[in-house]
Parts: C-alpha cells; sequence; structure tokens
C-alpha cells in the first residue's frame, strides 16, 4: 500500500475542504501549503493589476514563501497537490512547493478547483519543477465532490 500525501494552498476555503475529503478517501496525511505571508482579499482581487496574486502570476519566476515544510517529504509514494486555478494554471506557490522537495521515483497528480477553468497545463509546468517525479495532468474538480467520487478518481495511482 502507497503511503500517501494530500497537500494542498486554498485561498478561499474551497479547496482546503475538497483536500480534506480526498485524504479522508485515500487514507493519506493532509499538509495545507501555507504561504508566509497571508494573503488578504486585496491581494486576491485578480481584477487588480497591482494585486499580489496578479503579481505573482504575471512573472514566472515568482515563488512565493512557504510558512511551513513537510516532515518527511521522502515517507511518500503519492503526492497529490491540490489548488484553486490561478490564471488557467497553478498558483505560484505551488511551483515554490514543486521546487522545495525532491520528488524523486514519486507520482504526483495535481487537483484543482475553479469555478470555471480548467486545469490548465499545470500537471506540465509541474513535472518541469519536479523532472524526477512522474507527474501526471490532474483534474479539476466542482466544490462539491462526493469523497465517493474522489477516492474512485484517485484508484488509479494508489
Amino acid at each position: 500500500m502507497s503511503k500517501v500525501l494530500v497537500a494542498y494552498f486554498s485561498a478561499g476555503g474551497v479547496t482546503a475542504k475538497l483536500a480534506a475529503r480526498l485524504a479522508d478517501a485515500v487514507k493519506g496525511e493532509l499538509f495545507e501549503i501555507k504561504p508566509e505571508t497571508p494573503y488578504t482579499v486585496a491581494d486576491l482581487d485578480w481584477q487588480d493589476k497591482n494585486s499580489r496574486s496578479t503579481r505573482e502570476m504575471n512573472d514566472r519566476s515568482s515563488r512565493p514563501a512557504i510558512a511551513s515544510s513537510v516532515a518527511d517529504m521522502a515517507a511518500y509514494d503519492v503526492v497529490f497537490v491540490g489548488f484553486p486555478v490561478w490564471w488557467y494554471r497553478e498558483p505560484s506557490i505551488i511551483d515554490t512547493f514543486m521546487e522545495a522537495y525532491d520528488f524523486s521515483g514519486k507520482t504526483v497528480v495535481p487537483f484543482a478547483t475553479s469555478g470555471m477553468s480548467g486545469i490548465g497545463e499545470s500537471g506540465q509546468n509541474m513535472q518541469l519543477l519536479a523532472p524526477s517525479a512522474k507527474v501526471f495532468a490532474g483534474k479539476r474538480f466542482d466544490a462539491a465532490a462526493s469523497e465517493d467520487d474522489l477516492a474512485a478518481w484517485a484508484r488509479e495511482w494508489l
């Protein structure tokens, strides 16, 4: 049986709830990717060209600092990485997370939440940041996805 980590970044709580259901479904450990400097409502205003999130997403080299770290990444075989879709891809803080660890030999599966946007090329982007892992394309879920739906989807990698 694979040891599973469900790591996630959530800006408004939707991804956090989905990640918790996924962790229950796969009997995985849950880890929140918290920014060292929390995002404010103004930071998340995607319509403001000067908001923090807009500046980060317009700069592909942006790597927002993370407040804590996974104690023993080497212990996990499968890592599900969750996030809200920002600008049709993973938020820059996910790029920070992917570069922070050695994912050699691990299976990494992105999952995302969004009202309308798909997951885009997030899996491909994440693969470039963790070339020694096998990163899959992942999937965008509706906020109301059930634990049974998540378990059925995740079964492929467990």
